[in-house]
Order: C-alpha cells, then structure tokens, then sequence
C-alpha cells in the first residue's frame, strides 16, 4: 500500500469513527469493486432503487452492477416529460434505497452538498428508506467551509461542463457566485446527523471518483 493510500485508510477510519455519534453507518472499502460489492450486500434482491446525479456512483461501477440483478430500478433520466418526471420523482421518494455520492464529507463526518434543483439533497434528507452514498477519499476536507469551497472550485465547474450549462464557471473554470438561470448552486445542505438511525450508510472509497 502506497503512502498516500495508507494515509487515506488512516483518515477514513477517523471520519468512520464520528459516524455512529451522528447516527450514520460507514464502511471502508479498499476499491471500487470492493464498494459495489458493500452496497449490493446492503440491498436485498426485490428492493426499489433510484439515484441521484453522481459520476461516482457511476465510475465505481454501481449503475452496471445494479442491472444484473433483480432490482426494480427508478430512472429519473428515462422521463419524456416534465410531468414525467414529477411522477418519477414521486415515486423516487417511496423507494428503499436512493444512491447518490456527497459533493464533500468533512473529517468529522458532516456531509456538504450542493444542488441545483435539490432533488438530489431533498432524498438525502428525507423520503427514501435508506440512502447509500459513495465517495471517493478526493471528496474529504477539514470543515464545512472548506467543503463549501471545494465544490465552488472543484466540483461545480466541471460539472457545469459536462451537463453543457451556461455558466460563468463553465466558460472560465471559475466560480463567480453566479444567479445564471443555469446555476447548478442553489440548495445548500449540510447533514450533521441522520434523524433516523442508521438511514445514511457511507461508503469511503479509497480511490478518486467523481469532481
């Protein structure tokens, strides 16, 4: 194991450490295959799943995995329609397990995200029986502030990239506190605790995934 691996084990164990206080379950796991394999031992055949935007959960090799097995699966992509997706929505908060990654998790274990919509933070912090969440060790820092600024500078300019937004942070790279009618920044949602325990199961990866 390198250094820097080895470091990361050693402040994924402080981080899971703060979690039982917080009401949440945590779990280290070496590699991505490794968290797919977690998550999937987390969710029993015949649960209803759905997700939010993550290219976490994605890159670990999750969304491929979820296929091959008998899951009822709720795609917010595949609506045609806004009412669609309403109804999508809708029964997206009745499901068992929603999936998703965390913009930033803080060495104390609070988790730090930021939306556009706030569908995504809307589930993490209530409706779905249970929501699992997949972050590589790229997504720790030291405070809430610093996760604030982590995701202005590291995760939303990117991410307004790829969604193709017209933002100033996807034309320069740079976040400038923007009210763009494409602003993918609007909720902000920092998560101390989980209000029922044992709802929120993080999985720290020790790999780089997602922005």
């Amino acid at each position: 194991m390198s250094f820097v691996k080895q470091s990361n084990a050693n402040a994924a164990a402080t981080i899971l450490g703060k979690l039982p206080a917080r009401n949440m379950e945590g779990y280290f796991c070496e590699t991505c295959e490794d968290a797919v394999k977690k998550a999937l031992e987390l969710m029993p055949e015949g649960s209803v799943i759905s997700w939010g935007g993550s290219m976490s959960i994605s890159e670990c090799g999750l969304m491929d995995a979820l296929k091959k097995h008998s899951y009822t699966l709720i795609d917010r992509a595949s609506a045609a329609t806004e009412q669609e997706k309403r109804e999508i929505y809708a029964r997206t908060v009745m499901a068992d397990y929603y999936l998703m990654s965390t913009n930033a998790i803080t060495m104390d274990g609070e988790l730090v995200n930021i939306d556009g919509f706030g569908n995504r933070v809307a589930c993490l912090c209530s409706g779905p029986q249970n929501v699992i969440i997949i972050a590589g060790m790229n997504k720790v820092v030291n405070s809430v502030e610093a996760g604030i600024a982590r995701i202005r500078t590291k995760a939303a300019p990117p991410n307004t990239t790829r969604l193709n937004k017209n933002t100033p942070c996807a034309k320069t790279g740079v976040c400038k506190n923007c009210f763009s009618p494409d602003c993918i920044c609007s909720q902000t949602v920092i998560t101390r605790r989980s209000g029922i325990p044992g709802r929120i199961k993080i999985l720290l990866v020790n790999e780089d995934l997602g922005f």
